[in-house]
Parts: C-alpha cells; sequence; structure tokens
C-alpha cells in the first residue's frame, strides 16, 4: 500500500512514487481565504444589484461547491448556473464588474489583486516543510492552480524555487487545457515532470481538485481539508484526508520518516 491512514497518523509511502503535484491554494498557501472573500464581495454586490436587498448572499458552502479549484470564468458560470442566473459570456477585455461572465471573473480577480498586493500571502510552514521533505528523498515536485495569479502568489510567499514545474492558469490558457475537475492540469504537471500519473501522487483541498486527480489514474490522491468537510474530499475520490501537511509522515524507501 501507498498511503495509509490511522487516528494518529496518515503516511505517504516515497518508494512508490517518483513526484508529488501539490495543489497552491489551500495546500501550499492561505490565500483561499483571499479568494473567498474576493468572490464574495463580486457576487454579493452582483446579486444585490439584480435582486434587490433580499438576495441570497454567496456564502461559504457555494464557494466550496461551485468554485473552489476551478478557472474563474469556470466558477463565475457555475454559480450562476446554481442561482438560475443566465449572462452573455461576455469579451475577456470586459471592465470589471460589467453584467458578464467575463466581468464578474475580472472583476472577482481585480479584488483578489488589491488584496493580495496589499496583505502578501504566507506559505502554510508545514506544507513548505513537506515539500522540501519530497525533494531531500529524490521526489520530484510540481505546483498547479486554476489561477492565472499563481506565479505571483508563489513569488510573494517566496516559494517559487521549490518546485521544478508549474501549470497554472496561464499555461491552461495557453495550451487550451479543461479546468478541473478534468484531470488535464495534472497530467500537464506530471508531463513536464517527465512521469506516468502511476507514480505520482495528488494532494488537493478541493472537490474539483480531487475529482481531477482521481480521474488522472494518479497513484495517490490526498484530501488537505482546512475547513471541517473531510467526507467531501473522501467522496470525491481522496484516498486520505489530513486537516494539515503536518500530519502526513513522509517514508523514506528504506523505511524511516522524515
Amino acid at each position: 500500500m501507498s498511503v495509509s491512514e490511522t487516528r494518529r497518523e496518515a503516511t505517504l509511502d516515497a518508494a512508490v512514487l517518483d513526484a508529488v503535484i501539490f495543489d497552491l491554494d489551500g495546500v501550499l498557501t492561505d490565500t483561499a481565504t483571499v479568494h473567498m472573500k474576493a468572490w464574495k464581495e463580486t457576487f454579493d454586490a452582483f446579486l444585490e444589484e439584480v435582486e434587490g436587498q433580499g438576495y441570497r448572499p454567496f456564502d461559504a458552502a457555494d464557494y466550496r461547491r461551485y468554485v473552489d479549484g476551478k478557472p474563474r470564468y469556470d466558477g463565475v458560470e457555475s454559480f450562476l448556473a446554481s442561482r438560475d442566473i443566465e449572462l452573455p459570456r461576455g469579451d475577456p477585455d470586459d471592465e470589471p464588474g460589467r453584467h458578464t461572465v467575463y466581468g464578474l471573473g475580472n472583476g472577482k480577480n481585480e479584488r483578489f489583486r488589491t488584496v493580495l498586493e496589499r496583505d502578501g500571502v504566507e506559505p502554510f510552514e508545514s506544507s513548505v516543510a513537506f515539500v522540501e521533505a519530497c525533494r531531500h528523498l529524490g521526489l520530484k515536485t510540481a505546483v498547479v492552480s486554476s489561477s492565472k495569479n499563481c506565479r505571483a502568489v508563489l513569488e510573494t510567499a517566496g516559494i517559487e524555487d521549490l518546485f521544478e514545474a508549474r501549470v497554472d492558469g496561464v499555461v491552461a490558457a495557453r495550451l487550451d487545457l479543461p479546468g478541473k475537475p478534468a484531470p488535464a492540469i495534472f497530467l500537464e504537471a506530471a508531463r513536464r515532470l517527465d512521469v506516468g500519473p502511476a507514480s505520482a501522487a495528488v494532494l488537493e483541498d478541493a472537490v474539483a481538485g480531487v475529482q481531477a486527480g482521481r480521474a488522472g489514474s494518479f497513484r495517490v490522491v490526498i484530501g488537505v481539508d482546512r475547513t471541517g468537510h473531510p467526507d467531501a474530499l473522501r467522496n470525491a475520490g481522496a484516498d486520505l484526508v489530513v486537516g494539515d501537511l503536518g500530519e502526513l509522515e513522509l517514508t523514506s524507501p528504506e523505511g524511516s520518516g522524515e
């Protein structure tokens, strides 16, 4: 077995792996909360405009179900469909806040960039330590994200040099890769690392990301639950779920923990 889980700890066996592929937001950095805030401000402003003061606000459950882990404009369409709202797709250059899919998505991105530049972002220390342990054991590492802000987040957090490959929203758009829950961005990361999915692990905090890892037939898919909804990740196909990478023990080929 490549993974095991007990009440006290979970283990990942490096002997069966050549690479580990990490999602960014929520796994490596605490930017998921920034994304959530930016989405809420964007959708609540829109909903109040079109539905009036009696609108039902965007909430954390909406974020998990319809937006988390998905490319920005896919998230807009998914959430609007959940409220039976139809908008034209519009144009990628639509002004932020315009009543189009692109306009709402661009408004969200503007809010996110403002918070990122103002407040910065910190990586989870336990996640950095886990990436470093992987590298110490000779495992290749890659980072994936549906966000086009991935590189800026990595640079701001000071962890860009920990990864041999990056597949983000910019790369996905250039290569016309479908977003999560399709496995394309994970498979592209594996290709860039020159490994097959059968010898790579995926670490994800979003349901759509876990589904993507499972659809890509990766050796191990680990859910990182920071919101208190582990069953949602398990039901999406996670082999095991941890609350933080500090709970995940990486064992070496010789059997000693790192």
